[in-house]
């Protein structure tokens, strides 16, 4: 065994447990109603899946089941962890980072399809926030790159975030942009206001995940000071690709977090495409 597999297991032996895999996590009586819906006529985001597909986002239809599967085994454990179902409550644990020590790991993969699956559960909506500022592919793909976003509220204090959110023709799914480019992008990102804002958005709705799809914590610094307001770290790693002292390094960065958990890109091409699956811990069953 691999020292990534020996890290992933590990990891994976301390995932909560006493959630089964069909359970449901949450009850409506466990939650507030929601909130009534933004007096404003914010536009409805069309997700253009075709498009996603194209882009090797998602994979083909025949193959979405196995997919999706998958990622259930994924958010079973986030979701106990954000709402105590079957495990103790990790504090902050509905504001989530997706990252990988570098690029080209697959998790801007890993974060689209995280929210897809998570805004499936019944009692859940999803924020889906572009925090890879530098390069916002979901913002580009969603064609909402040169819309206000996460930058904008960062700039300005007096600025309503609840008006940069745009809701999805996915049910419960919301998407914040990456927001106006910005030469301060990085310093924005890294500042203590960052922090001000995850749980700003997070405090919302108590139904409310929060997903960012982060900077490589490797290649920036603004990607650990959102590790710090996240309750917890999804590392996405890339089998037989990520050079084993690479992810150690990118761990000691997490040392001390409550919550850490890896998704391993077990680079298993399908037979019809060139798309890649991706499982949760070690399991090569998938």
């Amino acid at each position: 065994m691999s020292l990534v597999e020996k890290a992933i297991r590990k990891l994976q032996e301390s995932a909560p447990r006493g959630v089964a895999p069909g359970q449901a996590p949450l009850s409506r009586a466990d939650v507030p109603a929601p909130p009534p819906p933004p007096t404003t006529n914010i536009p409805v985001l069309s997700i253009d899946r075709g498009a996603l597909r194209a882009a090797g986002l998602l994979p083909p239809e025949p193959e979405e089941r196995q997919l999706a599967q998958q990622y259930r085994l994924i958010k079973r454990p986030l979701i106990a962890n954000a709402f105590g179902r079957g495990a103790a409550q990790v504090p902050n644990g509905h504001l989530i980072v997706v990252t990988s020590a570098m690029s080209g790991e697959g998790k801007t993969f890993t974060s689209l399809n995280l929210a897809f699956s998570l805004a499936v559960e019944r009692d859940l909506h999803v924020l889906l926030v572009d925090a890879d500022v530098a390069k916002p592919h979901i913002s580009r793909l969603l064609g909402v790159a040169n819309s206000e976003g996460l930058l904008d509220a960062l700039r300005d204090p007096n600025l309503d975030m609840e008006s940069l959110i745009r809701p999805s023709d996915v049910a419960n799914l919301s998407v914040l942009p990456a927001g106006m480019p910005s030469r301060d992008a990085t310093e924005l990102l890294a500042s203590q206001r960052m922090q001000q804002v995850a749980a700003a958005l997070g405090e919302r709705d108590r139904r409310r995940v929060v997903l960012f799809d982060s900077p490589p914590l490797l290649q920036t610094t603004e990607s650990h000071v959102l590790t710090q307001a996240a309750g917890q770290v999804v590392v996405v790693v890339r089998a037989e690709t990520t050079p084993q002292p690479v992810l150690l390094d990118a761990l000691k960065l997490l040392a001390g977090h409550t919550a850490v958990s890896m998704v391993l890109n077990q680079s298993m091409k399908s037979a019809t495409s060139d798309y890649y699956y991706y499982g949760y811990g070690d399991d090569r069953s998938t």
